[in-house]
């Protein structure tokens, strides 16, 4: 019963107007729960991807020190200090 005294209140569209923003209140929290969701999947991904990507790059790292080693070359030691981190290691 405190619905019909908010709308003898305040009047019909004002009630009206309040009951149907609390709608779409509703309806975009749960849309954005959804996308909420998808986001964390998608980057769970993008952070299981860099990490592969890191893998790689230190194991490119080590078969061209190996592949130096092997054949009595000096190492590109600007290479390895670029994937120790100091700068961006897939400029190569």
């Amino acid at each position: 019963m405190d619905y019909l005294k908010l709308v003898t209140d305040v009047g019909f569209p004002i009630a009206s107007a309040i009951a149907g923003g609390f709608f779409v209140f509703l309806t975009l929290r749960f849309i954005l729960a959804g996308v909420l969701e998808s986001i964390k999947t998608q980057r769970s991904f993008v952070i299981a991807l860099d990490n592969r990507v890191k893998t790689m790059n230190n194991e490119l790292i080590r078969i061209d020190v190996m592949m130096s080693a092997a054949f009595q070359l000096k190492p590109d030691l600007d290479r390895i200090a670029r994937a120790d981190g100091q700068k961006d290691a897939r400029k190569d």
